[in-house]
């Protein structure tokens, strides 16, 4: 478990490392174009060490129901959500996933990435959520894990 709360931990400094390094530029000219997309991966990166870390606390101090079967999900889950976040990016761009709010003529891009972090935090209901949009937009039918979810 200690390996798991060191990986967590330094994943957690990588994470803001890299987003203070777009924040105050330090990137090249070419990057530029595509900031917004690589902080919503990071964003979502966040949001699922947080759901880790959060998870640590939970299961080991305050349930005592720690199990090691479940250790690799540790290691996946802040992968799966930068991909969650890079993911609400490109639903959010496409309009497919609206923001409630009416954006403003100078707005900033705080609300791709706090959707990012959602995304990132409970991938689960994100997933579920663009699953419905596939199925309204595109006459995709769910998967079989949603379709066993939601018969529950």
């Amino acid at each position: 478990m200690k390996k798991i709360i060191m990986f967590l931990l330094g994943v957690l400094l990588l994470l803001i490392l890299l987003i203070l390094i777009t924040f105050f530029s330090f990137i090249p000219e070419w990057f530029v174009k595509f900031r917004l997309f690589y902080n919503c991966a990071l964003m979502g990166g966040l949001g699922g060490v947080f759901y880790c870390l959060r998870a640590v606390y939970i299961n080991y101090s305050v349930k005592k129901i720690w199990d090691k079967n479940w250790e690799i999900w540790y290691y996946i889950r802040p992968i799966v959500s930068m991909i969650s976040g890079s993911v609400s990016f490109i639903f959010l761009k496409a309009g497919l996933l609206i923001l409630e709010s009416q954006e403003a003529q100078n707005s900033s891009h705080y609300g791709f990435l706090a959707v990012a972090f959602i995304a990132g935090y409970n991938v689960d209901k994100f997933m579920k959520k663009i699953e419905n949009v596939a199925e309204s937009t595109w006459g995709v039918s769910k998967s079989n894990v949603s379709k066993e979810s939601d018969s529950k």
